[in-house]
């Protein structure tokens, strides 16, 4: 049996770490501890592996939120649109980290904010209970990736070190 090859170790274990630390913040049932974790892996995968991976560990933690009991059954219909705006989020920090850590932070941040908040009105049609599609789908969105940045930022210094 060959030995995998020591470049493949690297990014290999970056991406088992950053999937299991996605898959078991939800096990906090604390949007305010989960979503900044899971945003600051998803920061750090772009970062670390690349975006084409990163893109995989986004779908992962709002299934796993659900099944907890973080994300109340009656947003189930939310999810599709949870793990789209994890896309956005990668893809454009993917897009603007080339050119500056914190535009890429803020800008996908927002865009993420944005699109599922106006998404969420799709959502309000779905189902009627309007103050729970609020709370957990509108501004806490935009803070708790603003949070992740920030934690990916001060993670990724201190893997330079």
């Amino acid at each position: 049996m060959k030995a995998i090859a020591k470049q493949y170790v690297v990014p290999l274990t970056s991406f088992l770490c950053l999937t299991l630390i996605a898959v078991f913040a939800p096990l906090f049932h604390n949007q305010a501890i989960t979503g900044p974790i899971v945003n600051a892996t998803l920061f750090l995968g772009v970062v670390l592996i690349g975006t084409k991976y990163a893109l995989f560990i986004g779908l992962l933690p709002s299934v796993i939120a659900l099944s907890v009991g973080l994300l109340p059954p009656i947003l189930a219909p939310a999810i599709p649109f949870i793990m789209l705006s994890n896309a956005i989020l990668i893809i454009v920090f993917g897009f603007l980290k080339k050119y500056n850590f914190w535009l890429g932070v803020t800008s996908a941040s927002l865009i993420k904010f944005l699109f599922l908040f106006s998404s969420s009105s799709i959502i309000l049609k779905l189902i009627t209970k309007k103050e729970i599609v609020s709370a957990v789908l509108s501004w806490n969105q935009l803070l708790t990736a603003l949070v992740g940045g920030v934690i990916a930022f001060l993670i990724l210094k201190a893997l330079k070190r």
